[in-house]
C-alpha cells in the first residue's frame, strides 16, 4: 500500500525545505504531494486521501484550521494524520487546533531530521 504525504504551505522556501527533509522517504515508496493554499490542499486531500498532512496555519484562500476542521469534522477523515505548522512566536491558540481535530503541532523553523523521524513514526516505516 503506497503511503502519501501532503505538504501544504504558501511559502515556497518552506515547501522546498519540507521536500528536502522528506525526500529520503520517496526511496521507500512514499509519494510527496504539494499544495500552495488551503483550497488546493482540501481538493488534494479529498482526491488522494494522504496518510499524513503537514498543514500550515496561516495561508491564503483557506487557512489551515479551516482545512483541518473540514477534513476531520465534516468529511470525517480521521485516518488522515494532520500536523499543523505554526511560525515560531506566532500567537497560536492550541485549543483551537485541538477543537478542529489536529493531531500534532510543529513550530517553524523546524529541524528536518525531526520532520523525517516524525513522518516515519506516523507512517510506520
Amino acid at each position: 500500500m503506497n503511503k502519501t504525504i501532503l505538504i501544504v504551505d504558501d511559502e515556497p522556501n518552506i515547501r522546498i525545505l519540507m521536500e528536502q527533509a522528506l525526500e529520503k522517504l520517496e526511496d521507500e515508496g512514499v509519494e510527496l504531494l504539494i499544495a500552495e493554499n488551503g483550497q488546493e490542499a482540501l481538493d488534494i486531500i479529498k482526491q488522494e486521501k494522504p496518510n499524513l498532512v503537514f498543514l500550515d496555519v496561516m495561508m491564503p484562500k483557506m487557512n489551515g484550521l479551516d482545512v483541518c476542521q473540514t477534513v476531520k469534522k465534516e468529511l470525517k477523515m480521521q485516518d488522515v494524520y494532520i500536523i499543523m505548522l505554526t511560525a515560531k512566536g506566532q500567537e497560536f491558540d492550541k485549543q483551537k487546533g485541538i477543537d478542529v481535530g489536529a493531531d500534532l503541532y510543529m513550530t517553524k523553523p523546524f529541524r528536518p531530521k525531526a520532520v523525517l523521524e516524525k513522518s516515519r513514526e506516523i507512517l510506520g516505516i
